[in-house]
């Protein structure tokens, strides 16, 4: 029986890296996969998914209106497909999960999907709240703060360094803007 999978975690803990893993696998047995991302991440260019490390490959891109189930479901029916994966979770809709959850459900092609738990102010996203309820299987992926211990928050910051404590949810960055943190050393963050 098909699941859904939700490997979670903070910034930098090779989330996309995993997901190019994981589809490198099922194409070197010869099997077709299925890969997803936001559409409102360009970073990727061409290569709609890319880590950190270099690796990458092309996606289909998912807005707000997209129809998981059906687009994959006319694609299995031309080409079977062995896996789907989704990059940047965190930005499927509460619908998109269950579009995901269809497919894995109904088609029998399980569903990875990675993502983000929380954003820069410790709250869950709309995807990653409803794949926490409903997934078959939730994977947590580790990251590591600068004092050594598990990072599970993501600390948004300006261009000196200094934490941002307001703003939109969704703002697209990496490095730049972006430090993973255990809690203590967010919290600390965001009070200085």
């Amino acid at each position: 029986m098909a699941k859904l999978y939700f490997y979670y975690a903070s910034m930098n803990a090779g989330k996309s890296t995993t997901l190019l893993q994981a589809d490198f696998n099922y194409r070197e047995r010869g099997m077709a996969t299925m890969l997803w991302t936001a559409a409102l991440d360009h970073r990727g260019g061409d290569n709609a998914i890319e880590s950190r490390i270099g690796l990458a490959a092309d996606a289909h891109r998912f807005a707000a209106e997209t129809d998981l189930f059906a687009q994959v479901a006319q694609t299995h029916a031309d080409q079977p497909l062995s896996c789907v994966m989704v990059d940047e979770a965190q930005f499927l809709s509460s619908a998109q999960v269950w579009q995901a959850a269809r497919i894995a459900d109904e088609l029998g092609i399980p569903v990875l999907c990675y993502g983000l738990r929380t954003d820069f102010q410790g709250e869950l996203f709309a995807g990653s709240a409803v794949l926490l309820g409903i997934a078959d299987s939730l994977v947590e992926l580790k990251a590591v703060c600068h004092c050594g211990r598990k990072a599970t928050m993501n600390l948004r910051v300006d261009a000196d360094g200094r934490a941002v404590i307001e703003g939109a949810q969704t703002e697209i960055g990496g490095n730049d803007r972006y430090v993973a943190l255990c809690r203590k050393h967010f919290a600390e963050s965001r009070t200085q």
